[in-house]
């Protein structure tokens, strides 16, 4: 393999790829990434054997090869090469051989034959969506997926795509996070896949970093997904397993409403979070006409009290939280005011946007 080409064309395939190298390093090959050099076309490929990201870029290859490398120590020379450098690649006696200017770097490979490729899928379901919708239901939801739970199926979140509505749902039993959307991709069968945690932030990370109105292209099997996005491939196995009925989840006989501006709203929980018992992290809304409460307090006796007034009418009511759980939701919600419905302190909140319902947010309680 031979090739000169500039840092940038480099560096950009590697960036999108580095997120699924494996970090723990179980295996020498997973930590390295696959270079293909072809026909002059650049591909980059890295894996952890559950997500593999690949990634292309055109150029012109002296001589056609591939290798493996150790791709964190690629990434930290390309990154801290000058902008618009010139990085000459030679491969001869299984090293690489890198030059920039003045800066010479050689680097063990190890065969590219042994490196984990994921085979195409068959019979694979084609959809597409915009990236721009996929993105903002990615964003109002992902914060919800539990770490490393027992219950597999929760590290993750549910996609849902039907012939006029793109949902995603995540929940990690304490909350849960809704958010749904109309499409017109009208996939041939409903799709309903439980995407991994991991999958999920590269995802968002990529569609990130496209266009607002860039489409991407979705195959799906029953065990793997694949988004392709622009120059760069995602490939994902799927969770296998049931996920919850979140339609059970979400409450209905919510009869005390609030509306609320959220800055404010996030503003006092935060205020109250600074004296909040570290291992809990609870507090109290207390909640009367015209007049919503947040305490909070310790073991050490130390106690805050935050009053704001809200637009309710109603009966006195009371319910803990966990404050870190509230903020992630006020973090997601992109309107002024939201809307809060309660029941009693044994019972589930649901928070919403003001003017919509297309996304939900459901709390649980907790005893403080």
């Amino acid at each position: 393999m031979k090739f000169s080409a500039q840092r940038e064309t480099l560096l950009f395939p590697l960036q999108h790829v580095f997120g699924a190298v494996e970090r723990k390093q179980t295996s020498p090959i997973l930590g390295n990434v696959l270079i293909q050099a072809k026909n002059g076309t650049l591909t980059m490929t890295g894996t952890d054997n559950e997500i593999e990201m690949q990634a292309t870029a055109e150029l012109h290859i002296d001589q056609d090869g591939d290798l493996t490398v150790q791709a964190r120590k690629l990434l930290d020379i390309c990154k801290n090469l000058p902008e618009a450098a010139r990085i000459d690649l030679e491969v001869s006696d299984g090293k690489v051989k890198f030059k920039s200017g003045r800066s010479r770097f050689v680097l063990a490979t190890l065969p590219a034959k042994e490196f984990p490729i994921l085979k195409p899928l068959d019979n694979a379901q084609i959809v597409s969506l915009s990236a721009q919708e996929l993105l903002h239901c990615i964003r109002s939801t992902s914060f919800s997926m539990a770490q490393q739970d027992v219950r597999f199926y929760l590290n993750g979140m549910l996609l849902e795509i039907s012939s006029d509505r793109l949902s995603c749902v995540a929940t990690d039993g304490h909350r849960l996070a809704y958010s749904q959307l109309s499409t017109d991709a009208n996939p041939s069968d409903p799709v309903r896949a439980i995407i991994p945690r991991k999958s999920v932030s590269e995802l968002q990370r990529l569609l990130g970093s496209v266009d607002d109105d860039e489409i991407v292209q979705l195959a799906i099997t029953q065990q793997h997904l694949q988004i392709q996005v622009g120059d760069v491939r995602l490939s994902t196995k799927l969770i296998e397993g049931r996920f919850p009925d979140y339609n059970r989840v979400i409450p209905i006989d919510g009869d005390k409403e609030i509306t609320v501006d959220g800055n404010t709203l996030k503003a006092a929980l935060t205020r109250a979070s600074v004296v909040s018992s570290e291992k809990y992290r609870g507090v109290r809304l207390s909640l009367e006409t015209g007049v919503l409460s947040i305490s909070s307090n310790n073991p050490d006796q130390e106690e805050a009290v935050d009053e704001m007034e809200v637009e309710y009418t109603g009966d006195k009511a009371e319910i803990g939280f966990n404050v870190t759980y509230l903020l992630d939701v006020l973090n997601s919600v992109t309107t002024e005011n939201v809307r809060i419905l309660l029941k009693d302190g044994n019972s589930s909140a649901l928070v919403m946007p003001e003017d919509t319902s297309d996304s939900k947010y459901v709390v649980m309680p907790m005893r403080l």
